[in-house]
């Protein structure tokens, strides 16, 4: 699994959760919600250390991860964040791995 945030997409970080160089963000399954890779599941996202990172990003000096327990919600996709400047949001983007 790959996982990977575009600049725009880590500026948005930024500003939304009120991060600064050190903090740490972390994405998550969480029941409810909809999403392409987990039917019943979408992905949360939550401002915290992290205790047992399967996946990590570092950018800007803040630190995205995703447990080694959540690793299960990616089903063999990769994931990569981005921002739309359209809708001011970000959108997760799943393509299988190969």
């Amino acid at each position: 699994m790959e996982f990977s945030i575009t600049k725009p997409a880590i500026k948005w970080f930024i500003k939304e959760l009120d991060l600064s160089e050190g903090d740490n963000v972390r994405f998550f399954a969480r029941v409810g919600g909809c999403s392409t890779v987990q039917s019943g599941y979408s992905l949360g996202i939550s401002k915290e250390e992290p205790m047992e990172a399967g996946k990590t990003f570092e950018s800007e000096g803040i630190t995205f991860f995703i447990e080694n327990k959540d690793l299960w919600y990616f089903n063999d996709h990769d994931l990569k964040i981005k921002y739309s400047k359209k809708y001011d949001e970000i959108s997760y983007d799943y393509s299988e791995n190969e």
